[in-house]
């Protein structure tokens, strides 16, 4: 299992991140998505810890806890959903107005 870590500062590193939780249990994983077009963080991350107990004592800690100059969303992860390759439908696009084909 994971957990989400929300309201990140832009300037926290994964070690930061895996300090803050060490508190409560061994971090197995720290993972910071960046921007893919900037590089930059997204303001979010994932921790793994070792064991399910130590992972709810880090979430009911952390939860809105304040830490950098921000409130914290923490809780369990959700499973990632799987993407559609559809983003849209260019054939059938009817912004065009009153167009004739």
């Amino acid at each position: 299992m994971s957990i989400y870590v929300g309201n990140l500062s832009y300037q926290v590193t994964e070690e930061d991140l895996k300090l803050a939780f060490a508190e409560y249990g061994t971090v197995n994983r720290v993972q910071l998505p960046t921007d893919r077009e900037t590089g930059r963080p997204r303001g979010f991350g994932f921790v793994e810890m070792e064991t399910d107990a130590q992972e709810t004592a880090a979430i009911e800690a952390l939860d809105g806890a304040e830490w950098m100059g921000r409130d914290l969303k923490v809780n369990k992860a959700k499973p990632r959903e799987e993407r559609s390759s559809s983003r849209g439908s260019w054939g059938n696009n009817t912004r065009g107005g009153n167009r004739r084909y």
